[in-house]
């Protein structure tokens, strides 16, 4: 088929490498313009570079609503349009253009956690697999027909960035053999079940503040979730920002009042933590790295030289 793909970043990129390497013929690539953002800079792979280098013509918008780009999709006639990480609003007139309309390719197990950092979220919420999902694009983001789903497994101390490679595997194998199902014909595609969708927010400062009622094992999923290189969880410590750049769950239950710097723990410092901890039904969170206002990191005994006093959520 020939195909038109939107893409942008890795996930844009590893996304075109498959299409390249597929049967398909690639005619266009329309693409963001760079930025200098932070994430920008870290999933930095070119989707521009990598279509000049293979000879087809790429188009940069950072929205795909105007008139030239609408004439340029119809004079290079696409079976299908590809969208992956593609980070604005597609127009009707654009995603229903190719006969075969457009494949988007979203890393989370839709219906659930449609819209932004999806694996962020799913580790945050305990969620025992994530994925990618190949679904068909409609009015509404994230909720067309499901062609394909591919999942793996979260593991027990498994953080965002791994999460991130495990996904990112994904990408060009189910573009690629979903293709395969359009070509053949289907169009009895899954229905997403809309009573069991959820649709999330960009992560913003306020989601890195640690609340230290929230469960040891709550909090250690945040903590792993917004491990390098994503910004890191945060509280207060004396008036002071300190980030926990890495924690565990103790082992023996400490009760108190949350917040609490209890007891040297292994390598740790346990932590009070949990709305029921007054009760001593809760474990701690064993803080176990930190990073200090001025940038330094240093271990939890290095650190706390003395147990007593709280962390808190705000200075």
């Amino acid at each position: 088929m020939r195909v038109v793909m939107f893409g942008f970043q890795t996930w844009g990129h590893r996304t075109l490498q498959a299409l390249l390497a597929s049967e398909h013929e690639v005619v266009l690539v329309v693409t963001h313009p760079r930025g200098e953002g932070a994430y920008e800079k870290i999933w930095s792979d070119s989707v521009e570079d990598l279509a000049r280098e293979n000879g087809v013509e790429v188009v940069i918008r950072e929205r795909p609503e105007d008139q030239e780009l609408l004439d340029k999709l119809k004079a290079v006639d696409p079976d299908v349009i590809v969208a992956c990480n593609w980070r604005t609003w597609i127009p009707p007139q654009v995603f229903t253009l190719p006969k075969h309309g457009t494949l988007n390719v979203h890393d989370s197990l839709l219906p659930k956690y449609a819209g932004f950092s999806p694996l962020i979220w799913a580790l945050i919420n305990d969620e025992k697999e994530v994925g990618v999902t190949a679904h068909m694009m409609d009015d509404t983001l994230d909720a067309g027909d499901i062609v394909l789903q591919r999942s793996v497994p979260v593991g027990p101390r498994d953080t965002t960035a791994v999460l991130f490679e495990k996904t990112l595997e994904l990408f060009g194998p189910i573009t690629v053999d979903g293709l395969a199902e359009i070509a053949s014909g289907r169009t009895d595609f899954v229905k997403q079940d809309r009573s069991q969708a959820s649709f999330f927010h960009k992560r913003a400062e306020e989601d890195l503040r640690i609340d230290f009622t929230w469960t040891a094992e709550e909090l250690d999923r945040l903590v792993r979730a917004q491990c390098a290189p994503y910004p890191s969880a945060f509280c207060f410590h004396r008036g002071q920002r300190l980030e926990i750049i890495e924690a565990d769950v103790s082992e023996a239950v400490y009760g108190g009042t949350p917040g609490r710097i209890f007891y040297r723990e292994g390598d740790g410092v346990a932590v009070v933590a949990g709305a029921e901890a007054r009760r001593g039904r809760s474990k701690a969170l064993l803080v176990k790295k930190v990073r200090t206002a001025d940038g330094t990191e240093l271990e939890a005994h290095e650190y706390f030289k003395t147990m007593g006093g709280y962390l808190t959520s705000r200075p």
